[in-house]
């Protein structure tokens, strides 16, 4: 009885093998091609809107919504100028998330933004109307520019920082 069993296992790891071999050898023809990628979010199929939070004080929270018919990515961070500024505002460069988010059509990113100094030390502070976000397209970081509008009241300084885009507007919210 025992030598049967011994067969049996033999028997049972020899197929074992074979079917392993066999699968082997068949896995490279069977793997697909590299997977292509999600292409960057663009102005084109998306919508960016500012709104006011009541926590952290001196925030505002920007949304990116896929409003396209296939997934994007929302590159990055965006790359914000308030009214006229010909700079670029500042990023929180510990925001940065594991991975990029990738949108579904009709889902959202969130990036924070820090509008000024909640003690006043930060020098220049103005009153903002409108917001330039530029998205990140991956190859041409900017490349696009959308003017938002602001809400009213918007008071920002030299210390404004925005971060990278968030997948919940809890994390965008945390710097």
């Amino acid at each position: 009885m025992r030598t049967s069993r011994l067969a049996a296992s033999a028997l049972l790891a020899v197929t074992t093998l074979a079917l392993a071999a066999g699968t082997s050898e068949a896995a490279p023809a069977a793997r697909p091609h590299a997977a292509s990628k999600t292409a960057a979010c663009s102005a084109a199929h998306t919508k960016l809107t500012v709104q006011n939070v009541s926590r952290p004080i001196n925030h505002q929270l920007l949304t990116l919504t896929n409003t396209g018919s296939t997934k994007c990515d929302a590159v990055a961070h965006p790359y914000l100028g308030f009214g006229n500024d010909q700079s670029v505002t500042s990023v929180v460069e510990d925001s940065k998330p594991q991975a990029v988010v990738t949108l579904a059509p009709g889902e959202s990113a969130y990036a924070g933004i820090a509008l000024s100094a909640a003690d006043g030390s930060a020098g220049h502070g103005r009153w903002a109307r409108t917001l330039r976000v530029g998205l990140d397209g991956g190859s041409d970081p900017a490349g696009e520019v959308v003017n938002v509008p602001l809400p009213a009241g918007t008071w920002i300084d030299d210390s404004a920082a925005v971060t990278y885009w968030q997948a919940d507007p809890a994390d965008a919210l945390v710097w």
